[in-house]
């Protein structure tokens, strides 16, 4: 995928043209109904409408009058099912409230993602256009829909499509668009850069590991640096899956896809922080020179690991991705990774877990998360965990001989490599909707880069 933008947002202009779409709260919905005509009353009174959704209302002549959404406009996707509901057309959405406009077109974009680059037909889009008259509103929307829809196709594009490669030409052409630098340490090139962890995971692989590397903004700004894992597939290695649970594996590149569609959003605010972006990028394969159990890795950091479960390759690609970051002392280094099994048992599917060695900063993104309807969840870092990770032939193992605690055995991993000077958050996002949901269809998905987009930019913008 080397267009950043493939999939095309549904058309929404500031504008206040086309059919009335009136936005209620279903508490206002009676209110509404009492100040309209008799003609408006008897058509909804006839086709049962019951004040919760949407309804389209015609005049006299049977041509299209006017439309209402009655909704709990206090849920940040009230408007996520509209793209859908809407026949085609064009219409102008109302309220007196801005925020609910915000949520209106916010929902209109996302709930309208159609991921069809492989569908050799049914590509075109459906022909509604939705204005809202507050170019501010429709502005900030598009830029959230386009990062969320980056994350997501990123995600639900086939592993054939999406390696290591691919996805650094997505990174060059972020980094193009915004005028940031963007540069790849590729294969054996790894090695002689000190990153063994990376190269060793992914060179069972006939696509070769890369570190892709992104700098953008001032370097006189404060220092912030996402770290994204790019396991583009995850067979496993030679603690091979199943293939129940290597079918959807190609989303095991959601890190990486978080980190960019987060890196889009701050980049196009312009927020006045120094940003890098790393994406450890490999596939973890199948060969004869595949990395085995009990083998031990020299890290970049020094740090030795013994390989338990070849299956527990995401943070050892994250590992030297860490250890690099602290060379620049940023103020906080952020990581999003598909990285546990049991974070989905703690949490389900639909809620990402956050670890964190500054409680500032997770109780700053977990208010940000609630306020703007992003909700992450707050796990420790439990210490005594750590005996878990004891190797009698390395400093550390790569994962516990018990499955309980997973998520935390995993980010206390992590948390090796990261300064002690340094704030810190890990995300372990699932990355996939598994079921439908208003403005969230099945597929890939963006989970937690708003709460920190909106964390960073009420910490950093003036």
């Amino acid at each position: 995928m080397t267009n950043l933008h493939p999939t095309k947002l549904p058309v929404l202009n500031a504008s206040a043209n086309g059919t009335p779409l009136f936005v209620v709260h279903k508490k206002n919905y009676p209110s509404w109904l009492e100040e309209q005509n008799s003609f408006t009353k008897n058509w909804i009174k006839s086709t049962g409408y019951k004040g919760d959704g949407l309804v389209v209302i015609p005049n006299a002549n049977g041509e299209l009058d006017k439309a209402l959404l009655s909704t709990d406009t206090d849920d940040q996707f009230c408007a996520g099912e509209l793209y859908n509901l809407l026949p085609e057309g064009e219409f102008n959405a109302l309220s007196d409230s801005k925020s609910v406009l915000e949520k209106v077109a916010f929902g209109f974009l996302l709930g309208g993602y159609q991921f069809s680059k492989f569908k050799s037909k049914d590509k075109t889009s459906k022909a509604v256009t939705l204005n809202i008259d507050d170019a501010d509103v429709v502005s900030v929307a598009k830029t959230y829909a386009q990062s969320v829809f980056i994350t997501r196709d990123l995600i639900n594009t086939p592993a054939d499509s999406m390696m290591p490669e691919h996805l650094a030409a997505t990174s060059n052409a972020l980094a193009t668009e915004y005028g940031g630098a963007c540069r790849q340490i590729v294969g054996e090139d790894l090695l002689d850069e000190n990153y063994p962890t990376i190269y060793t995971v992914g060179r069972a692989s006939s696509h070769p590991s890369q570190l892709i590397d992104l700098h953008w903004g001032s370097v006189n700004n404060p220092k912030v640096t996402l770290i994204g894992k790019g396991v583009c597939f995850d067979s496993g290695g030679l603690d091979i899956k199943p293939s129940s649970a290597m079918r959807f594996m190609k989303k095991d590149m959601g890190g990486a896809a978080h980190v960019l569609g987060l890196a889009n959003l701050i980049m196009a605010a312009k927020l006045p922080i120094h940003l890098r972006v790393m994406v450890p990028a490999v596939e973890n394969a199948v060969s004869g020179n595949a990395f085995r159990p009990g083998d031990v890795i020299t890290t970049r950091k020094g740090i030795t690991v013994e390989i338990d479960n070849t299956d527990a390759e995401g943070r050892l690609v994250l590992c030297d991705a860490l250890a690099e970051a602290n060379n620049d002392q940023p103020e906080l280094i952020i990581d999003f990774a598909t990285l546990t099994g049991a974070c989905r048992v703690a949490l389900g599917t639909e809620l990402p877990g956050m670890f964190s060695t500054s409680s500032n900063v997770a109780n700053g993104i977990k208010e940000a998360g609630e306020n703007c309807g992003d909700p992450v969840w707050e796990l420790p870092l439990h210490k005594p965990y750590k005996a878990l990770l004891n190797s009698e032939v390395a400093d550390i193992t790569n994962c516990a001989t018990s499955p309980f605690g997973g998520a935390i055995t995993a980010a206390l991993f992590l948390q090796e490599f990261v300064d002690e000077n340094i704030d810190w958050v890990h995300f372990d996002v699932m990355a996939w909707n598994n079921r439908k949901l208003p403005g969230r269809p099945t597929g890939g998905e963006a989970m937690g880069i708003r709460a920190v987009f909106e964390y960073l930019k009420a910490r950093f913008q003036p």
